[in-house]
């Protein structure tokens, strides 16, 4: 978590406003457990459905229903982006939302941002709950953000990845 601590604080597409930065104390996030790491299949056998997400600075950003993770916790939706540089896109929101988690949710992958844990298992994703990560809008409502859609909604707390960021110029 240093790293992204590290990210979060210096680097000039931080999502903390730069006036914020100095004073970042780091992210708060949950001890890492092991049993909230998968290798799932994406189950493609979904209705087909497209989400367009408006944005303030890219216009409509599109995606589509890929298919589905089944989770021990729940199901979670396997997004497509169906723009520029492609990608898959899964997305969380869990019963924590708006108390211990950013209330819009948090980002499970996202690899046009490079947020993939990899794997070797064909048509399977490492979905690893304990790198669930805010989204930009969770630290400036300057950014806007795809959020999690019902099909990305679980019934119960997931008290892994990042938690509320912290707030105020003493962050």
């Amino acid at each position: 978590m240093a790293g992204r601590d590290e990210l979060v604080r210096t680097h000039p597409a931080s999502p903390v406003p730069p006036e914020r930065r100095a004073g970042f104390a780091g992210l708060r996030h949950a001890p890492y457990d092991a049993a909230l790491r998968f290798v799932l299949p994406v189950d493609p056998d979904v209705e087909p459905r497209r989400l367009e997400v408006p944005t303030a600075t890219d216009g409509v950003v599109p995606f589509v229903l890929a298919g589905r993770l089944h989770l021990p916790l729940g199901d979670l939706d396997v997004w497509w982006l169906d723009s520029y540089g492609g990608g898959v896109f899964v997305p969380v929101k869990d019963a924590s939302a708006g108390r211990a988690t950013y209330g819009g949710g948090r980002y499970l992958l996202d690899t046009v941002k490079g947020a993939d844990l990899g794997g070797s298992v064909h048509d399977a994703l490492v979905v690893d709950l304990n790198f669930a990560y805010n989204p930009s809008c969770a630290y400036d409502p300057a950014w806007t953000c795809p959020l999690a859609p019902p099909g990305n909604t679980l019934d119960v707390d997931v008290a892994a990845g990042e938690f509320v960021p912290p707030t105020g110029s003493g962050e």
